[in-house]
């Protein structure tokens, strides 16, 4: 059987326990384990030179992970990844910026990795690329002669053309993203802003079988939702209820109702939004004074970034001011953590909180939404206010869901999801639980990886009979 190997900007910690960030490093990492393979990436450390891959096996996972230089770092991962692509693609074009320098240096990191690669690929290896920092990686690979199959799948939103555009070098980008083989996308809306890309811009055609034919070659392009494995996260949640951080906060919410969020510290999450709106709640419906908290974990992110150093000094400032108006001696409204904690600990946490408050400004998927639901008890499930502008937001009928910009009908959302029956509860959390179970993690790799193996075959094929075509004419 062919072996997997998944490259990704960053490979996850690979110590048991360490809290994983974000949903690729959930998602690979939990795909991975189930299949063997390798995950190959930056090591998240700072070399003085480029290096050759660091070889670690735990398990049936092979980690081979190499190092940047500060000047990779800065070009490649601080500037044009996460100073261009990122805001760009969460339509944050106010806070974007473009620095010719800067994208020649992710250019140049994609093709070392991709050097540094072909050393470790075998003939019959599925090459599977996550994320926006590694849009050329296929076609640095097709130039140093590799033709194993090659997929990419993009974890956050894909822009609509007009927004693509005002990445200068767009075209070069998405002809790049066209040697993949599987193009693969969160949510059907993402994919068809690509489509959209290729054929507004004259650049090839589609198929109704989610083919394209651009840039002289076919691809597969389609939505793939990321899952979990709901039933063991349900297992872990239970299973941890008793640590002592969880009764901690059982004890010191005294009968309280808890509403939790957990997300990164970003700006596309919508945070400054979501306290407003809870603030908006206890000055609208006083009745809830000293009777519901708001728990926001937020671990740090690029804390090197400008930017993100400037949220957290808003959000701090905003829960402090929201606090000063509203505290009790005995009550805190808003409890802010800029921490990390474990995963497992995280989904206890939730399975004893009443409402999950997930509304990103604009996002991928959301896994933390999907975890919420997978660990309240069935008997007495917890209520999700949801953004509509998270791609989970399609998969969880069971949510309110709202839009993260009107701050009144959040904090209507969180009052009836406070006040809301067990038995509309209940019957929520067994339409949300269903798809989880159906489009489960393995569903989503499976599904992508079929695709991969049968459009690479396929299309070297197609490609072949094109070639002997132009030829004989």
């Amino acid at each position: 059987m062919s072996r997997l190997i998944v490259v990704s900007n960053r490979v996850a910690p690979t110590q048991e326990g360490r809290p994983a960030a974000g949903g690729l490093a959930i998602g690979v990492l939990d795909a991975l384990k189930e299949t063997g393979g390798v995950w190959f990436g930056w090591s998240g450390e700072i070399a003085a030179e480029p290096s050759t891959p660091v070889i670690e096996k735990q398990g049936n996972v092979t980690y081979a992970t190499v190092g940047l230089t500060k000047r990779d770092y800065d070009q490649y991962y601080r500037g044009f990844s996460n100073a261009t692509l990122w805001p760009t693609f969460h339509y944050r074009n106010d806070l974007s910026r473009y620095d010719r320098q800067e994208y020649a240096g992710y250019l140049r990191v994609n093709v070392t990795l991709a050097k540094q690669l072909k050393e470790l690929i075998k003939p019959d290896d599925i090459i599977w690329v996550h994320d926006y920092h590694l849009l050329p990686f296929a076609r640095c690979l097709r130039d140093l002669g590799v033709k194993n199959p090659i997929g990419f799948f993009l974890h956050i939103p894909f822009p609509v053309p007009e927004v693509m555009r005002t990445v200068p070098p767009h075209e070069e980008l998405v002809k790049c993203m066209c040697s993949y083989d599987v193009v693969g996308f969160q949510t059907d809306a993402d994919r068809q802003s690509f489509v959209d890309y290729i054929e507004r811009g004259h650049h090839g055609t589609s198929s109704d079988e989610n083919m394209i034919h651009a840039y002289g070659r076919f691809l597969k392009v389609a939505a793939y939702p990321i899952g979990i494995y709901p039933d063991a996260i349900a297992k872990a949640a239970e299973q941890f209820t008793d640590r002592k951080q969880v009764r901690s906060m059982r004890d010191a919410m005294r009968g309280r109702k808890l509403i939790m969020s957990v997300d990164r510290l970003d700006y596309s999450k919508g945070l400054v939004e979501r306290f407003q709106a809870f603030e908006r709640l206890l000055q609208n419906a006083p009745g809830w004074h000293g009777r519901v908290s708001l728990v926001q974990i937020a671990p740090p992110t690029r804390a090197d970034v400008q930017t993100y150093q400037r949220i957290r000094q808003n959000l701090e400032g905003e829960a402090g001011r929201i606090n000063g108006r509203f505290a009790q001696l005995d009550w805190t409204p808003i409890q802010y953590l800029n921490r990390k904690y474990e995963r497992n600990l995280l989904m206890a946490l939730f399975r004893h909180s009443q409402v999950g408050y997930v509304t990103p400004l604009r996002d991928g998927m959301n896994l933390v939404a999907k975890e919420y639901v997978a660990s309240q008890d069935p008997a007495d499930p917890g209520v999700l206010v949801l953004s509509q502008f998270a791609g989970a937001a399609e998969q969880l009928p069971g949510a309110l869901v709202v839009n993260p910009f009107d701050l009144s009908q959040m904090a209507e959302a969180l009052e009836r999801a406070l006040s809301m029956p067990l038995a509309e509860r209940q019957a929520r959390h067994a339409d949300m639980m269903a798809p989880l179970r159906v489009n489960n993690l393995s569903v989503w790799r499976d599904t992508f990886l079929a695709d991969l193996r049968h459009v690479a075959t396929a299309s070297s094929v197609t490609e072949k009979a094109v070639k002997r075509a132009d030829v004989t004419a």
